[in-house]
């Protein structure tokens, strides 16, 4: 395990990107039936070629999913998920698109609780053709040193 990153520890514009994730037919279908999402957008091929985009849309519950489990990489104990916000969704993906992700850290400010700070870090999706798809705000809720 690496040593807990600290409130103190952020650094505003620090950017950091992940790795690719190809998105599949078969995480489609699983993301479908785990939410109830059929809506023939994302399951119906045949339908989708009477559409403007010709192709199925990848669900963007399941590309924010995706997204979020990209940036899971470091486990830092002195840090948890506090929400995101501004979640939207710029550009449809498509099954077999590969999405990367950068992470810049925006913003730090104090918490209600002294010992604690909330850090938003700016998440933005990226398609294979460098198209972005997906843009939010992660905010983490970061122990302070020495409290």
């Amino acid at each position: 395990m690496i040593a807990p990153q600290y409130f103190e520890d952020y650094r505003i514009n620090e950017i950091r990107n992940t790795m690719g994730r190809t998105i599949t037919e078969t995480d489609v279908v699983i993301h479908a039936g785990q939410t109830g999402d059929f809506f023939p957008h994302h399951m119906d091929a045949e339908w989708c070629k009477t559409q403007p985009f010709k192709l199925r849309i990848v669900h963007g519950t399941l590309v924010f999913s995706v997204a979020i489990g990209l940036t899971a990489t470091i486990i830092n104990e002195a840090a948890m998920t506090y929400g995101y916000d501004r979640l939207r969704f710029i550009k449809p993906v498509f099954i077999n698109d590969t999405i990367k992700v950068k992470i810049t850290i925006g913003e730090k400010k104090d918490h209600k609780k002294p010992e604690h700070g909330l850090v938003t870090e700016k998440i933005e999706a990226f398609n294979q053709h460098k198209e972005l798809v997906m843009v939010c705000e992660h905010i983490l809720l970061v122990q302070k040193k020495n409290t």
